[in-house]
């Protein structure tokens, strides 16, 4: 049936479009050469072949621009691509450095942390130590359990106490295994004296009196047993018998005994050579008329 409809029925849309419009554009070319007396027949071919060129020209040049940008595009894309790369090799070569850094630091802290500890541990042993000589030596106020002694003067003019009767009771609690010592509220310590002036006991040259309190720290379970069977106690004892001196002895649950005062100690000064005679002067004297 479709052999008795007109070609232009069965022409495709587009291609009915497309020679209508080259038809018409022919019709008009030819009425304006007509016009203007050009021969229509011997150049009507030239313009389609004219077209046909330019279109095929068009056409290889959009073709090699294409190609030609795309191989700009391409390098250009490879270029980035290794910029990108390179980029990357330094960033992964600066956080491997980064990280060696950071372990070498690690390491640096780790030995740090160790010697700030040895040397933690060693400061902490002499406190521990510190403290013990200043408890011993008495420049440092302690409390604490032990016993409390009263010594008082006998009953006749000629039996007071004497430096000469406490000592021998001081030495008898050191011996016993007191802590700390005081007398009447002097500390004791190893510069200690214990002398007589005139009629008076000085202890760390300070003057005393009857009653003397004797307080020593230490623990009470053995502490009067191990005085009495002490040479000092026993000493302490005998006088007590011969010359009736009050003497009261207890426990204490605690005692308060004060740091020591701090004495100058003495020292040795270095002696220099004379140049005119040979002899040895104290270099402290040198300016002394």
């Amino acid at each position: 049936m479709s052999e008795h409809l007109p070609a232009r029925v069965t022409t495709p849309l587009l291609t009915l479009i497309t020679q209508q419009s080259l038809d018409e554009d022919y019709a008009l070319v030819a009425r304006r050469r007509e016009e203007r007396g050009e021969s229509v027949a011997s150049r009507r071919d030239a313009p389609a072949h004219r077209v046909a060129a330019l279109a095929g020209a068009a056409i290889g040049l959009l073709v090699a621009t294409a190609a030609v940008q795309t191989a700009q595009d391409s390098d250009e894309t490879q270029a980035s691509r290794t910029e990108l790369v390179q980029r990357v090799m330094d960033r992964r070569d600066t956080v491997t450095a980064l990280q060696d850094s950071i372990l070498r630091l690690r390491d640096k802290v780790a030995r740090r942390d160790r010697r700030l500890s040895a040397v933690t541990a060693s400061v902490v042993t002499e406190q521990s130590r510190v403290r013990r000589l200043e408890v011993s030596t008495g420049y440092l106020a302690v409390s604490g359990p032990g016993v409390k002694i009263t010594v008082t003067d006998g009953p006749g003019p000629d039996d007071e106490v004497r430096s000469s009767e406490l000592r021998p009771l001081v030495n008898g609690l050191w011996e016993a295994g007191a802590e700390a010592i005081s007398i009447n509220g002097q500390r004791l310590t190893t510069l200690t004296s214990i002398v007589n002036s005139g009629e008076v006991i000085r202890v760390n040259q300070q003057a005393i009196s009857t009653p003397y309190v004797v307080s020593a720290i230490g623990d009470r379970r053995t502490l009067q047993a191990n005085l009495l069977e002490s040479q000092g106690g026993q000493s302490f004892a005998t006088a007590v018998s011969a010359f009736g001196f009050g003497f009261e002895m207890s426990d204490a649950e605690r005692l308060a005994l004060p740091e020591a005062a701090r004495t100058p100690l003495r020292h040795a000064s270095a002696l220099v050579a004379d140049d005119s005679g040979g002899h040895q002067i104290d270099p402290a004297q040198e300016d002394a008329p």
